[in-house]
C-alpha cells in the first residue's frame, strides 16, 4: 500500500518533480497521462513513474478517469501547482508573453472606469479557455452626474445614474406607488438641479433630512425623488454592474452536458456572478489580497454548486487604494494558469494606472 500525505510539505522533490509535469502535459494536452510519456522526459523508468502516479493517486493529488491507464490532476494538484507557480518568480505582470500584453494593450487604449472593465471581459476571454467576468463597483464617494428615470409599468421604473469617474449604474425598481411619467421627470430633475457633484451616500443622508423637516408645496416631488432614490441605491453594499464574456469558451471542454447546462445558466445570471466575485474579492478581502493581487479560488461550489469543476482567478480594480470592482477569469480546472494569472494581474495594473482618482 503507498502511503499517503497529510500536507503538501509531506511530498519528496520526486513526488514534486513528476507531478509537475504531468500538471503541465495534462494542460497541454486535456488527455489522461500515462507513465509512458514522462519516462523518456524524466530519465526514469515507467515502472518507477507508476510507482509515484500510484502513490500520488493515494494522496489525492490524481485521479484515474474510466478505465484508462492514464491518471488526470485532481483540484489539490492544481492548488499545488499555482503554489509553486507563485514560489517559483513566474507569477507577475512583467512574466506575460509579450504577444498578449500587446493584445491587451490594444483592447484597452483609451478605456477607463466602466468601459475599461466591460471591454476586459473581452479581452479576457479572448486570451484564456474561460469565461471573462469584471464588476464595476458604484462607489459611495463617487460625485453624481446625472440621474434619469423610465416608466416600464405599473410600478416599475428603470433608473439610470452615472458618476463623474464614467460608471453608468442601470436598476429596474419596484416601487410601493406608481408614478407617472411627469412625476418621473420632475423627480429626476429636482435630483440632477440639486445634487449634481453631491456622492451618492451624501444624497440618500440630504434627502432624508429634508423629508424630514421640509413640508412645502413641493412636497409629493420630494416624496417621489426620495423613494425613487432610495430604491436605486437601497442596497447596504455599494451597487455593482457586472460583465461576462466567453460563456461559450466553456463548450469546447468534455465536461458532463447536464452540468455544463447548469454551469452556463449560473453564468448567464450575472448576479451569481458578482455574489461570487464579491465573496472572494469584496472590500474586506482587498487589503488580505493586495500584496499577491490576483486570487485564484477552486472551491466556488461552496458559494454556487453548480460552478463545481470550475476555477476562478480574479483581482481586485484599484484605484488610488480604493476598490472599484473587479477584473477576472471563471474556467474549468484545466486551464494556463500562469499565463491567465499573470493576464488578470496585467489588465488590474494597467487598471489602477488609467483610472484616475476621485
Amino acid at each position: 500500500m503507498a502511503a499517503s500525505f497529510q500536507d503538501d510539505a509531506a511530498l519528496s522533490q520526486r513526488q514534486r518533480a513528476i507531478l509537475t509535469a504531468i500538471v503541465e502535459q495534462y494542460v497541454q494536452s486535456g488527455e489522461p497521462v500515462a507513465s509512458q510519456g514522462l519516462a523518456a522526459a524524466n530519465g526514469l523508468s515507467s515502472a518507477t513513474i507508476r510507482n509515484v502516479m500510484a502513490e500520488l493517486v493515494d494522496a489525492g493529488y490524481l485521479e484515474q478517469p474510466h478505465t484508462s491507464a492514464g491518471r488526470v490532476p485532481t483540484a489539490r494538484a492544481f492548488r499545488l501547482h499555482v503554489e509553486q507557480l507563485r514560489g517559483g518568480n513566474r507569477i507577475a505582470p512583467a512574466m506575460l508573453a509579450a504577444q498578449s500584453r500587446s493584445t491587451i494593450e490594444a483592447r484597452l487604449q483609451g478605456m477607463s472606469g466602466e468601459a475599461f472593465l466591460e471591454r476586459t471581459s473581452q479581452v479576457l476571454a479572448g486570451l484564456s479557455r474561460g469565461v471573462g467576468v469584471a464588476m464595476a463597483t458604484l462607489q459611495r464617494n463617487d460625485p453624481m452626474e446625472h440621474v434619469h428615470f423610465q416608466r416600464l409599468a405599473t410600478r416599475r421604473v428603470l433608473a439610470v445614474v452615472v458618476t463623474r469617474s464614467g460608471m453608468v449604474r442601470d436598476r429596474v425598481l419596484t416601487l410601493e406607488q406608481d408614478l407617472q411619467g411627469k412625476d418621473l421627470e420632475a423627480a429626476a430633475r429636482y435630483l440632477n438641479e440639486q445634487f449634481r457633484g453631491w456622492t451618492v451616500e451624501a444624497i440618500r443622508a440630504e434627502i432624508a433630512r429634508r423629508a424630514a423637516t421640509e413640508r412645502d408645496a413641493y412636497q409629493r416631488m420630494r416624496a417621489a425623488a426620495e423613494e425613487l432614490w432610495t430604491a436605486t441605491v437601497k442596497d447596504a453594499a455599494p451597487a455593482h454592474t457586472v460583465f461576462v464574456e466567453g460563456v461559450s469558451n466553456l463548450l469546447a471542454e468534455s465536461v458532463d452536458r447536464g452540468r455544463l447546462r447548469e454551469m452556463l445558466a449560473a453564468l448567464e445570471a450575472k448576479e451569481r456572478v458578482m455574489t461570487l466575485l464579491h465573496a472572494y474579492l469584496g472590500v474586506e478581502h482587498a487589503r488580505a489580497i493586495a500584496s499577491d493581487s490576483v486570487r485564484v479560488v477552486f472551491d466556488m461550489e461552496a458559494h454556487a454548486p453548480e460552478m463545481q469543476g470550475l476555477v476562478l482567478v480574479a483581482a481586485p480594480a484599484l484605484s488610488a487604494g480604493a476598490q472599484m470592482g473587479a477584473v477576472g477569469v471563471i474556467g474549468p480546472q484545466r486551464m494556463d494558469y500562469e499565463a491567465t494569472i499573470n493576464a488578470v494581474q496585467y489588465v488590474a495594473q494597467l487598471f489602477a494606472e488609467t483610472q484616475q482618482p476621485m
